[in-house]
């Protein structure tokens, strides 16, 4: 399509915002070869005058460049020396053309419209601005005039190029023309046509219905929004007057869609079809798993499916397929919690439990210590359910109720299987409780997640399920909860000064803190603490948050918490000498993380209490 557009030099059609050589005819394509190969060595030796990379660093590119044959600044790039924006602003002087930086600004959606979210997706381009005759554009590539010339074709306006990053092109892309996903469904329904009015048992008369068009764009739409921003899980939930989606995005329930009550009944079959599930069956809660694929990432759904008041209620979660593991430090993990984590799983025996509510980061968190301890000359193996992370090197075991493989079948069979090291994904009984125990004391290092609040909630957690106190003392090394904070935005960041009432906060949580002292801090900065929050932009869908990072509290077994532990003591008297050895809580180490502008003291706040 570009191509044919492209030849046509019919001048009553608007012309690219681009110099020309002579009147009404458009400018050539750079040319190619030796040409570029000039232009990507202005582009090294440009950010060498900018002071952007050294003359040592210089060498290196060009030298790379002429022996691999690759881009000089793909080299740049890939060898961490700039940034993706350094090299595309770079690009723009080189060409004596504009850069735009679209995420510092905030782009009218009636702007944006203007290109199709499919043909800003295929030209990577974006309509920032209009102007009295024409449209601004930001483009990965301004300078394919082939590209320029369709778009102005397309919307019938003159197109004024410029250099933008790909990154913020591809991520305006993603999440301005998904907030629009209300649009897209209303028009969706307005072709749905009778299968709305289906209800009852669904026949094989109106499955073709319910796979019709419509119904599975609309279902298409809520799975790729959840995808494009990252949300962990999907709620569709049928109310009196309404059915409402919710999206569960950076651990925050958000409202995004609503629809007709009448296309419960189709969407939730839509589903149960694609989950292998019965159609059929409207009284009795069902599970089901199916994939998706989005761009070019493989996602698995997990299907739950509940009969509720109003009809059926839809919970799917998103994971990852082959998700990749962070660094332990990455996790949230520092200082003298990273030390001591870091040391529990190093040993050669002993129980390893990280404790917090679904969906605290609990899995993750063991996979990066997983990835620490892989080792050719070890034998790790995991139970869970599901495998949500693959770690190459490592034998992974998915739970299957339905064949009788229960964490604690598994595990009774993982000690044949010469362990070293044994991952149980949940320890939900007294069997799994008592084998993992039992795995520790023969020479085993357990690793695994318990369901409760606190640390310290671990160990009567476990003497409820019926472990003797002298095992669980003798075995448990190390205990730690965890929680999943928002990150403030990078990208919109700004600081402000912490208010009497924030001081106030700041002082009670970390005084009690040893070594720490809150007046030093006030004195240090003259009397004024700095808090951070982001403004809201683009790139965080103007939340002012973008992604998460863990709080967390690390109890080691002490002499005298194991006499805790053997004696009836409860949970809050463990973590008071916990506190008293020097455990740093969740609430501080949230608190902590404040002060550095990585989160806010009202996301901490809000997670913790």
């Amino acid at each position: 399509m570009a191509s044919a557009n492209s030849g046509n030099t019919d001048s009553s059609l608007p012309q690219a915002g681009l110099p020309v050589n002579n009147p009404g005819q458009p400018v050539q394509p750079p040319v190619q070869g030796s040409a570029s190969a000039a232009v990507g060595q202005n582009i090294a030796d440009i950010l060498f005058n900018k002071g952007k990379i050294d003359a040592d660093t210089l060498k290196k590119v060009k030298f790379e460049a002429i022996n691999t044959g690759k881009p000089v600044e793909q080299v740049v790039v890939g060898g961490g020396y700039v940034s993706e924006k350094d090299i595309y602003q770079t690009k723009a002087e080189v060409y004596n053309m504009p850069f735009v930086d679209l995420s510092a600004m905030r782009i009218d959606i009636e702007v944006l419209n203007e290109i199709p979210q499919d043909v800003a997706q295929r030209n990577q381009a974006v309509a920032y601005e209009k102007t009295s005759n024409g449209l601004k554009v930001a483009m990965v590539d301004p300078l394919d005039l082939q590209k320029v010339r369709f778009l102005s074709t397309m919307i019938g306006k003159r197109v004024e190029p410029a250099f933008g990053d790909p990154t913020t092109i591809k991520g305006i892309i993603d999440t301005k023309y998904g907030a629009q996903i209300g649009t897209s469904v209303t028009e969706a329904l307005e072709d749905v046509g009778e299968v709305v009015e289906v209800s009852g048992t669904i026949g094989s008369d109106v499955q073709g219905g319910i796979t019709s068009a419509p119904v599975s764009r609309i279902v298409n739409m809520i799975l790729e929004y959840a995808a494009k921003y990252k949300a962990s899980d999907v709620h569709i939930e049928p109310r009196e007057t309404r059915v409402v989606v919710r999206y569960r995005i950076s651990g925050v329930l958000q409202e995004k869609l609503t629809l007709p009550p009448k296309l419960a009944g189709p969407i939730v079959s839509r589903i149960k079809i694609l989950s292998n599930l019965k159609i059929d069956e409207h009284r009795v809660p069902q599970d089901g798993r199916f994939q998706i694929k989005v761009d070019a990432d493989l996602i698995d759904l997990r299907v739950s499916i509940m009969p509720s008041v109003y009809g059926e209620k839809v919970v799917i979660r998103l994971l990852a397929k082959g998700g990749g593991t962070l660094t332990l430090d990455q996790t949230g993990l520092r200082g003298k919690n990273f030390q001591m984590f870091d040391e529990a799983i190093r040993q050669s025996q002993g129980i390893l439990l990280v404790t917090g509510p679904t969906g605290s980061g609990k899995t993750q968190t063991l996979a990066s210590a997983l990835k620490i301890i892989n080792k050719p000359e070890i034998n790790i193996m995991t139970l869970e359910d599901p495998v949500e992370i693959r770690i190459d090197g490592i034998t992974q075991v998915q739970v299957n109720a339905d064949v009788g493989l229960t964490f604690a079948k598994g595990l009774r069979a993982f000690l044949r299987q010469d362990p070293d090291v044994i991952l149980v994904g949940e320890i939900r009984d007294m069997e799994t409780a008592e084998l993992a125990v039992q795995a520790s004391l023969t020479g085993h290092l357990v690793l695994a997640t318990l369901h409760t609040n606190s640390a310290a909630g671990a160990i009567p957690r476990l003497k409820d399920m019926g472990i003797e106190s002298f095992l669980l003392a003798s075995t448990l090394e190390l205990a730690a909860g965890q929680r999943l904070v928002r990150k403030i935005c990078e990208h919109c960041t700004t600081s402000y000064i912490a208010n009497e009432e924030q001081l106030a906060k700041l002082r009670e949580v970390l005084d009690p803190i040893a070594g720490f002292s809150f007046d030093s801090l006030l004195q240090k900065n003259g009397g004024k603490i700095n808090l951070y929050k982001g403004e809201g932009c683009p790139q965080c869908g103007d939340s002012g948050y973008k992604g998460r990072i863990g709080i967390f509290e690390v109890m080691k077994m002490t002499e005298t918490l194991s006499n805790l532990t053997i004696s009836t003591s409860s949970a809050q008297e463990i973590e008071k000498e916990a506190i008293k050895e020097g455990m740093i809580t969740m609430m501080q180490d949230g608190f902590l993380k404040s002060l550095e502008g990585i989160t806010t003291l009202e996301e901490v706040m809000r997670v913790v209490s």
